[in-house]
Parts: C-alpha cells; sequence; structure tokens
C-alpha cells in the first residue's frame, strides 16, 4: 500500500510542528456524497456534506456549499491551511479501471468508452481539476497562495477516519465498502498516532458490491437503498443463503472470500448482475416501485445473513491476529447496524467504534486526521471515556434570533418558549401522539439524524409506524423507525450495555416488554404485520423484536437528553421514535427554511425551530408551483 508519508519531507515537518496552529481541510466528492472536513491542531471543527446545502441527495459535484461553510465556522481563508487531502489517489483508481477493462476485453468496451471521456476529461487529472476549483473561490481564498494538496488512498483515509477519532489508544480496524482503488476489504492496526496496513481484499471481490447487487436485483438504487434491503430482511427467510455461498461467494474459514464473477456485470457492463444471475433467482431484477413479493423479501434476508456470516468470521480473524482488544470500523458496509450488533454482542472484542459517516463522506474527515497525525506527525489525544466526533453534531447551527427572523418573511404563526416552560410544552405535545419535526443546535454530519434534524413521536402509539411512513416520510411501508433512549436506561429496553450514539447497533427488545406473536392467518406483511405490537414500544420494535438503538448523552445533546427527560417525567417512557427529518428523497434539512418546507408539505403536528414552537393548524395554506412528491419519487 502506497503512503503518504513521503510526500512532505522533514523540513516541512519541521515547519508545521512549530506553527501555534495547523489546519487542514479535508475533501471527498466526484463519485458520491462530497463532503468537507475542517480540523484544528487534529481537533474536528466542523463537517458537512454537499447535498445538505445543494439539496440534491447524495450530491457528488466538487463540495463548495460544505467547504466554504467549514472555512465560516472556523474564521479562516484557505490560505490559513497547511494543506487540502482528498480521500482518494486517482491514478491508482484509473490504473484499476484500465486493468478491469483488459482483463474482460472484449467484453465491457461500450461502458469504458463512456467511461472514458469523463475520466480523460475530469478525474485523471483530479489535483489540476482541484487546484482550480480553489483558486476560483475568490472569497475565500485570503492573502496567500492556495495550499498544496494531498491524496491518502481510499481505505487509509476510512482506517483514518475509523480510528484516530475513537476512543482507543489502540485498535484493530477493518474496513469494507465497495470498492476504493482496488480495496475492497483491508484489516489494519492503530497505535497512538498512527495507522499501520496488514492485509487487504482487492476488487472485484467485495462484500459491498455483493450487497449492492442484491440492492439492485430487489429493485432498489445502488449506493442509496442498501438499508432498505436490511431494513426488509426480517420478513423473509433464507431461502437463498446455501445458492449465493454455493455459487456467488466463496467463504474461506477466516472469513476472506472472493466472488464468482460469472454471476456480475459490474466489471464490464452498466448494471450490477446478468442474465445467468436472474437464471439462478428464477427472473429478472423487480422493477423499481413495483410491488414487493415473497422473492425480494427472501433474497434480502438471504444476503443478509452471509453478510454478517462474513463479518462475524473476519472479526474473529482480525481479533486473533493483531491481539487487540477494541476494533474501528469505516466503510458502506460499516452501516450494516445488524451486522454490527451481531459482531458487538457475537464477536471477540470488548468494544467496537464504528465511524458515524462510515461512507465516502467520512473519508473527507480521515483524510484530513491522517495528514495531521501521520504526513505531519503530530501526536494524538486520546480520552477512553468518548471518542473525538462530538456527537456528529459537526454542521451549522442557526440563534432563535436567525430562526425568527426567517419565520417573520414568510408570515408563520410561532412562539418563542423560555427554557423553564420549552421542554415541558414540547414532552406534552409528544405524549398526547403528536409528531414533531426537531430543528435544534449543530446539524449532524453522516447519514443518520441524531437529535440534531430529527422527526420524533411516541414510541408506545401503535399508529405511530404507519402515520409515519405513509404521512410523514412519504417511504416504503415495510421501513423500520429507530429508538432514542436515555443512556443509563438502556438496559431497561434492550439487550444492550454499550453506547450506541450514532444509531449503528442494532439490537433486541428485552424479552420482558415483548408481546409473543400468535399465527398469521391472513398473511399479511408491510405496513400491516408492523401495525401488530410486538413490544410496549411497538413502533421502534421490529417484526423480528430489533431496534436500531440510539443511546443519547448529556454531554453530547443536553437539549435532546432534557427533552427525554421530561418525556419520562409525563409518562414514564425514556425512549422517543427518532427518524431523519426530511421526506423521501430528499436530504435531511439542514436550514430553518429548509425545516419549514418540510413541516408543511407534509402532516407532521409541530415545528420545534430551537426555542420556536409552530403548531401546524395555526398556519396558512402551503401552496407550491411545482409537484415536489413526483420530484422525489424515486429516489
Amino acid at each position: 500500500m502506497n503512503s503518504i508519508h513521503s510526500q512532505l519531507d522533514s523540513t516541512k515537518k519541521a515547519q508545521a510542528n512549530t506553527k501555534s496552529d495547523i489546519w487542514i481541510l479535508g475533501i471527498s466528492g466526484f463519485y458520491h456524497d462530497s463532503a468537507a472536513c475542517l480540523i484544528k491542531n487534529g481537533h474536528i471543527i466542523a463537517a458537512a456534506q454537499e447535498e445538505r446545502f445543494s439539496r440534491k441527495k447524495h450530491d457528488a459535484r466538487f463540495p463548495i456549499h460544505a467547504i466554504t461553510y467549514c472555512l465560516k465556522e472556523g474564521k479562516i481563508t484557505l490560505s490559513d491551511l497547511e494543506t487540502i487531502a482528498f480521500y482518494e489517489k486517482p491514478f491508482l483508481k484509473f490504473e484499476r479501471l484500465l486493468e478491469t477493462y483488459l482483463s474482460y476485453a472484449p467484453k465491457g468496451l461500450i461502458s469504458f468508452w463512456q467511461a472514458m471521456p469523463v475520466w480523460l476529461k475530469e478525474k485523471l487529472f483530479l489535483k489540476n481539476r482541484l487546484t482550480k476549483q480553489f483558486e476560483n473561490l475568490e472569497s475565500l481564498k485570503g492573502p496567500g497562495p492556495i495550499p498544496p494538496l494531498s491524496f491518502p488512498e481510499h481505505h487509509e483515509s476510512h482506517a483514518a477516519s475509523a480510528f484516530y477519532p475513537s476512543p482507543y489508544e489502540q485498535a484493530a480496524i477493518l474496513c469494507m465498502d465497495g470498492v476504493g482503488e482496488w480495496a475492497t476489504t483491508s484489516v489494519w492496526t492503530g497505535n497512538k498516532n498512527s495507522i499501520t496496513p496488514q492485509w487487504e481484499i482487492p476488487f472485484p471481490h467485495s462484500l459491498g458490491l455483493l450487497y449492492s447487487a442484491f440492492t439492485y436485483y430487489t429493485g432498489f438504487r445502488v449506493n442509496s437503498g442498501e438499508y432498505k434491503v436490511m431494513g426488509l430482511a426480517p420478513y423473509g427467510q433464507p431461502t437463498y443463503t446455501k445458492l449465493i455461498k454455493d455459487h456467488l461467494i466463496d467463504i474461506k474459514p477466516d472469513g476472506t472470500f472472493r466472488l464468482n464473477m460469472e454471476y456480475f456485470n459490474f466489471c464490464t457492463g452498466l448494471t450490477m448482475t446478468n442474465s445467468k444471475f436472474d437464471d439462478l433467482f428464477g427472473g429478472p431484477p423487480r422493477t423499481p416501485e413495483s410491488t414487493l413479493t415473497q422473492r425480494e423479501m427472501d433474497l434480502a434476508r438471504s444476503v443478509q445473513e452471509v453478510t454478517e456470516e462474513v463479518m462475524l468470521q473476519l472479526g474473529r480473524t482480525v481479533h486473533r491476529e493483531t491481539g487487540m482488544d477494541y476494533l474501528c470500523m469505516a466503510g458502506g458496509v460499516a452501516l450494516n447496524c445488524v451486522g454490527n450488533g451481531r459482531l458487538l454482542r457475537e464477536g471477540p472484542f470488548k468494544g467496537i467504534w464504528i465511524q458515524p459517516a462510515a461512507g465516502d463522506a467520512g473519508g473527507a474527515v480521515g483524510a484530513a486526521l491522517q495528514v495531521y497525525h501521520h504526513m505531519l506527525d503530530h501526536p494524538r489525544t486520546c480520552h477512553p471515556s468518548k471518542d473525538a466526533m462530538q456527537g456528529s453534531y459537526l454542521g451549522p447551527a442557526c440563534s432563535n434570533e436567525d430562526i425568527e427572523q426567517y419565520l417573520n418573511t414568510v408570515d408563520a404563526v410561532y412562539t418563542r418558549y423560555s427554557d423553564s416552560e420549552f421542554f415541558d410544552v414540547v414532552a406534552k405535545a409528544l405524549a398526547e401522539g403528536k409528531i414533531i419535526g426537531w430543528f435544534q443546535g449543530r446539524m449532524e454530519f453522516g447519514p443518520r439524524a441524531l437529535g440534531g434534524r430529527s422527526i420524533l413521536g411516541d414510541p408506545r402509539n401503535p399508529k405511530m409506524q404507519s402515520n409515519m411512513n405513509l404521512k410523514i416520510k412519504y417511504r416504503e411501508s415495510f421501513r423500520p423507525f429507530a429508538p432514542a433512549v436515555l443512556r443509563e436506561r438502556v438496559t431497561d429496553y434492550f439487550e444492550l450495555d454499550s453506547d450506541s450514539p450514532y444509531m449503528l447497533i442494532v439490537a433486541p427488545v428485552v424479552k420482558h416488554r415483548r408481546i409473543p406473536q400468535g399465527p398469521n392467518p391472513d398473511n399479511l406483511w408491510g405496513i400491516d404485520l408492523l401495525n401488530q405490537a410486538r413490544s410496549d414500544i411497538p413502533a421502534v420494535t421490529h417484526l423480528d423484536y430489533s431496534a436500531r438503538v440510539q443511546t443519547v448523552h448529556e454531554e453530547t445533546n443536553p437539549r435532546y437528553y432534557r427533552l427525554l427527560q421530561n418525556f419520562e417525567k409525563q409518562t414514564g417512557c425514556p425512549v422517543l421514535v427518532n427518524t431523519s427529518f426530511n421526506v423521501r428523497g430528499e436530504p435531511i434539512v439542514c436550514s430553518p427554511e429548509d425545516a419549514f418546507r418540510c413541516f408543511m408539505r407534509t402532516e407532521m403536528d409541530l415545528l420545534v425551530l430551537e426555542n420556536c414552537v409552530l403548531f401546524k393548524s395555526d398556519q396558512k395554506p402551503w401552496e407550491e408551483e411545482t409537484d415536489w412528491k413526483e420530484e422525489f419519487a424515486l429516489d
């Protein structure tokens, strides 16, 4: 594996170490989920995805808005930066592209010719392109020159994002995704301020791409619909597990694997699977938006089981080989919270920490931190009791005054409460069954809403899941919702006794809260099946009695924590339904304007913008020129 260590000589290191403040900007982009991150002396100041500002989901363009936000948050210009770190090496990725096409030639010629113009015009000479982009940012440049660019490798950035912000001084690191430059799975060890590569599995053998193949085959969008497959899995049976293991993937006893490329099309074509894959599973891929059938449910369950098996076996191998007690994880596969939960419960590690922005957006964090700690050789401060991601609340915030100024421009009817009244008012509305848009503090970085930009509801309400899915989110009826629970009360509700602040661990609901289910004579499924209460918190209990848990901590989000305390005081329940503040196909809201628009488009009852509370019944009718549901329907 190439290192970035050689890119700065000892003189440059010495100069960097004598500066009072070392600012580094990390960026990711041009494939999917562009993002920017600013660090100061190794401390994360700000991080955000471009999609939150552009309002284009998974926006892959140059993250100009995210960069602007980060520099504004740091009160610096580009010339104040030591370096700008990009999260991967374009030339290595191009090498993989060429070698792949040559290996499969003459197959794949059409997709090769389609890819080449973009690479030759934009991606291959990315360093020049990035330099020009930054030179054009006149308002951000400052008095000095544009700083030099650094290019860690893709999995190097993932590994750095997993280890450096973790609470561990030493840990094993496991990165799994679709593909970086060449690596699809990589193992590292982290010690103080350095990460060391151990081994990797190269493209095209990829657990992430296997899962994406089934995402495509079951009719969902690759790189965004994988979590839908995970949510669909409990409805199915592992009917196809043996078929997958016999024909598609050869899993070794140590968890390493190889794919049988006869069934896949992603190396040479424009689709994930081919006709041989269709023959194996009895038909063509499901047409997007068509009716889901038992086949899709069984396919989802089967690939999920195979994925969990690989994750568990790899975890045990990594533990045995490294001797480390703790594991850090990143890469898109690390967002598979069901597999993470099993690895935590059944695996050999004392603790697991997962980067909350585990996908490509988090590469911006890793690239910046890798340059700071490895290339510039700065020490790392580790806090065993907490990580360095600050709850992932790294995006922009708004003051009450800014919010009121906006609300007045749209003639919104609102009341601004003092803190002494505010939490009781909101908790009372939740207890009455109202659905609330919750906009507080800094926006979350990563794919999950964690109490900064959330939609909240009462988990005890048996109709809450149905109402949220069909009237608020406008999304598939089978999708579960997540519980947010006070950290000190988590064991009263879930079989989990560890922190899960980033909603990346699935755990079972404790047995004494479950409601046993009888037979299903009417063959119900989807929302009808979920409407059969499975616990005393039915809105957050999935079909298999599982839940994607978020533990809420007073030190990282005191207002969210206080709301849960007030809700418990009024109801006896320290749990809330927490889903992201957006509708299907739209990025999570960023600004008060985004939040108000989403509130007015849906059937939410209340909107809470810091201390300002709006009741839907008090607002004038909302009118739009375009059909926004049609715009987002297929995303």
